[in-house]
Parts: C-alpha cells; structure tokens; sequence
C-alpha cells in the first residue's frame, strides 16, 4: 500500500495528474483539468502550459490538450545521455563564448531529434533552452545531419516510416510525399560538406547549423548544433559557426 508522502508538492503532484489523465484519456481541457484537480482555471492553465512547453503535451486549434512527444518517446540507446552531457558541456560552453549563441546537443531517435542539453548564450535576443525537446528529425539542423549521416538503405527505410499515410493528410510530425522527395537530395548535400542548416523550420525567427559528434570509432552518436535568431544569421556568420563547431567537435573525445 502506497502512502502520500508526508512533505507533498501539491503543484508536482497535480501535473503529475494531468500526465496520467492525458495518458488514460488522451485530451483534455482546461476546464476539465481544473474540476478534475479541484483548482482554478488559471492555474490548470499554467500547468498545462507548462507540459507543453517540456513537450509532454500539445495544444490544438481547438484550445483542447493532446499526449506530446515526451509522452511516447522511447529511452536512448548507445551512448548514454548523461556521459554524453558530462562529456559535451564543457566543450559547449567553450563553443557559446566563441560565437556568442546558444548550444544545443541533440540526438536521433528514429525520425525524431531529442535535444539532451542547451547552454545558452548571454544576448538579449537569443534562441532559449530547448533541452527535452523532441522535433522531427528533418526540421532541426541536428537531426538532418544525423539522418545524412545513415547509409542509403537504412535512410530509406526511415524516410518510409517517417512518411505519412496513403490518403488524406499525413499525421503530425509525418514527412509528406512531395516532403519527403525534397529532403532526399538535401541530406545529399549536407553529407557531402559535413554540416546541415535549420533556416526557420523548427520555428520562425531561429535559424541553427549542426554537424555529427562521433565516437572513436568514426560513427555519429549525436549531433552539436549552434542556434542563432534570423535577424543574426547569415552566410558569413553560418561559416563561422561551421569552423567553431568542428574545433568543439575534434576536442570531445569519446
């Protein structure tokens, strides 16, 4: 028999309610949150909020709350997460002070990005924390250098699962089609000068280029990226980031 414990966090305790109601039920709004958690209105907000800023849920155009990606994503394999961390971080925040944006490091889950730390930069302007975000794999620079990095056969067949259905539209998070015929020839591309580009396709106004970490023995584990507002982006700012990060990138050992 479980017992509460004695000390509760009230605040944890209700969004860890509200994971297990999107779980269980699969949507939820605010104001079935709030009778459900007998709290106000404003507060199932906030916290709703903040679950889908962590990625654990979504918000619909009909203001309802879906299960998000952290949800169902599935544990790393290889490397593990906190050795990569341990290893990366001080080489990150070398590499932030060089460039003066912020750092990310992320790796490939199948057709997903997960971003396992961010160091961010010091501007008033910049890309914020993105550490326990999971993104298509195709629209973060990370993740499209990891996908370059896969043998024909085997980017194949990720690219078919990432496709979406025969009819109708594709579910979110799916490459279409025509999506799909696009990116092929750009992962050629990204494979033959190393490093990969994220203009504004995560989101507006954040742009971010990204080359593969790799261990000893030559294969890529993971991917460090540098991200930077639009309005600071461009070719000679984008080369400048490709030089830094490969000297960050040659000075992790694995």
């Amino acid at each position: 028999m479980k017992n509460k414990p004695p000390y509760a966090i009230e605040s944890v305790d209700n969004a860890l309610r509200l994971l297990q109601t999107l779980r269980d039920s699969g949507q939820v709004r605010v104001s079935d949150a709030a009778a459900e958690l007998g709290i106000a209105r404003s507060t199932a907000h906030r916290l709703l909020s903040m679950l889908v800023y962590r990625d654990f849920a979504v918000r619909t155009d009909d203001h309802a709350y879906l299960p998000g990606p952290a949800l169902s994503a599935p544990p790393l394999a290889g490397e593990p997460a906190q050795r990569l961390r341990q290893l990366a971080t001080p080489h990150m925040e070398a590499l932030r002070d060089r460039v003066s944006e912020t750092v990310n490091l992320t790796v490939r889950l199948g057709t997903q990005t997960r971003f396992l730390h961010t160091v961010e930069c010091d501007q008033l302007l910049r890309v914020g924390d993105r550490t326990g975000t999971i993104l298509p794999a195709w629209h973060t620079s990370g993740g499209k250098a990891l996908l370059a990095d896969l043998p024909d056969t085997r980017l194949t067949e990720v690219l078919r699962a990432a496709s979406g259905r025969p009819a109708g539209k594709p579910a979110p998070g799916r490459l279409t089609e025509a999506a799909r015929r696009a990116l092929v020839p750009e992962l050629r591309l990204i494979r033959e000068r190393g490093y990969a580009e994220n203009i504004e396709e995560s989101e507006s106004g954040v742009c971010a280029v990204g080359m593969c970490l790799r261990d000893a023995a030559g294969d890529a584990v993971a991917a460090l990226s540098v991200s930077a507002p639009s309005v600071r982006y461009g070719p000679e700012r984008a080369r400048v980031f490709i030089r830094e990060l490969r000297t960050a990138l040659d000075a992790i050992s694995l």
